[in-house]
């Protein structure tokens, strides 16, 4: 067994070996392996794996920061979101690109993945987070530039999993993108940039929130399979979707740890299911509320709602000892309380993070530059991780135990044959975790 100083040592040379960059671009000349392809003006080959809401608009914009890429393969387990993602792609640039992909390229079932990846040079992965790191691996592996959305993985052997396949990436010189996009807003650049100037001293506390009503729910449908269900309903299920602390409130967590520019030690807290306890609910909770302390003492409050009728917050603030930071309203205070500074910019004045992240990508698969987003988004993906590991448990958890855990929920193959990790009982329930009696899940 470690000794504490052991574990501390263990953690802190986790820190160093992939430290956090504010921006995430890395001006390392790309090598002969990234260079083959994407030489001048080389058209580049976009395959879409992933076909939902997101993936749509990412393949949108995708297709839009570059003038000569061309979209020739999409992937999805099922049919129906292909085509209604194909059917938005095109509408959306109303014959102003010709976006025209044949039938046989139109890839169905879980190992369409591979086949929409081996026709591209650049692959976007939007599926449940669940398959993230199977897919990122496949793509690197096949010397693919990747833009992935977060979060990278339900579980620690999937982290583990990202983070080795990150470390191969690097190597390759291949650009990664991780849709943490706040790392691309100009509003959280500038604020960040002024607090490691010094704006609000050392920062000893905080609080991040995604507070909201909660989203989709799709019932049950006569002769569907539970994994057809499951699939269907990801959000509700851990293996899927790592619930909703993972899924959403990752957003707020990678913000504290940029901010703060480490990753936490530790974690405690408390959450449930309060309104959101259905049979269509799956199996994760309605509201979390996290304690995360760093090494340098800080300690973030985080908190996660899906509760209709309650007060609705996406934000983050930071206490420093010299003032403190308002990110919703772009205000930095001095200790008094009076303002020393208001970002500028009104809501819609800035360019898009969701475009700028493609921008960023292109441009820098063209100029040879390589993006390495993937570590930082793993590490701030097992944070949520951890997070979600203490209000399950009710038990503080360091961050070494949740890296080095041997919770595996996501199967390493999934066929329309496979029992989902999660079944209903004979009145259509399914197990909750309970505090106190949970074990690291």
């Amino acid at each position: 067994m470690k000794n504490k100083n052991q574990k501390n040592e263990s953690r802190r040379a986790f820190v160093q070996k992939t430290a956090m960059a504010t921006g995430a671009l890395l001006t390392v000349p790309m090598g002969l392996e990234g260079m083959a392809r994407v030489n001048g003006n080389k058209k580049l080959k976009l395959a879409l794996v992933g076909c939902g809401g997101r993936g749509s608009g990412a393949a949108v914009q995708a297709l839009t920061a570059d003038e000569n890429v061309e979209l020739v393969a999409m992937a999805d387990a099922f049919g129906d979101r292909i085509e209604r993602s194909l059917k938005g792609i095109q509408e959306h640039f109303d014959g102003e690109k010709k976006i025209s992909i044949k039938e046989k390229n139109r890839f169905i079932g879980f190992d369409a993945y591979k086949k929409a990846i081996d026709l591209a040079d650049v692959v976007i992965l939007t599926t449940p987070p669940g398959f993230r790191p199977y897919h990122f691996e496949y793509a690197i592996a096949n010397d693919k530039h990747v833009f992935m959305e977060k979060p990278l993985a339900t579980d620690p052997v999937g982290i583990r999993k990202v983070l080795a396949t990150a470390k191969i990436a690097r190597e390759k010189k291949l650009n990664v993108v991780v849709g943490l996009q706040r790392h691309y807003q100009s509003k959280y650049i500038d604020l960040k940039q002024r607090i490691d100037s010094g704006a609000i001293g050392k920062i000893r506390s905080g609080q991040v929130y995604w507070n909201d009503a909660g989203v989709w729910t799709k019932k049950r449908k006569a002769g569907q399979s539970e994994l057809e269900y499951q699939m269907r309903n990801w959000y509700y299920f851990n293996w899927l979707c790592g619930d909703h602390i993972l899924e959403q409130h990752i957003h707020n967590i990678d913000v504290a740890n940029w901010f703060i520019g480490d990753y936490p030690v530790s974690a405690q807290g408390m959450g449930g299911r309060q309104v959101r306890n259905g049979k269509d609910h799956g199996e994760i909770f309605d509201h979390h509320f996290v304690e995360f302390t760093y090494a340098s003492g800080a300690v973030i409050a985080s908190q996660c709602r899906h509760i209709p009728g309650t007060m609705s917050r996406v934000d983050e603030v930071f206490q420093g000892t010299q003032g403190s930071v308002e990110i919703g309203k772009g205000i930095i205070n001095d200790l008094n309380g009076d303002s020393t500074y208001k970002y500028p910019n009104k809501w819609g004045e800035d360019p898009n993070p969701y475009q700028v992240e493609h921008d960023r990508l292109f441009a820098s698969i063209r100029n040879g530059g390589v993006i390495a987003d993937a570590e930082n988004g793993a590490k701030s993906t097992l944070t949520a991780i951890l997070g979600r590991m203490a209000t399950y448990t009710g038990k503080k958890i360091t961050f070494d135990e949740a890296l080095n855990s041997k919770l595996h929920l996501m199967p390493e193959e999934v066929t329309w044959n496979t029992t989902p990790p999660s079944l209903p009982d004979e009145n259509g329930n399914y197990s909750i975790p309970t505090p106190g009696k949970t074990k690291f899940v």
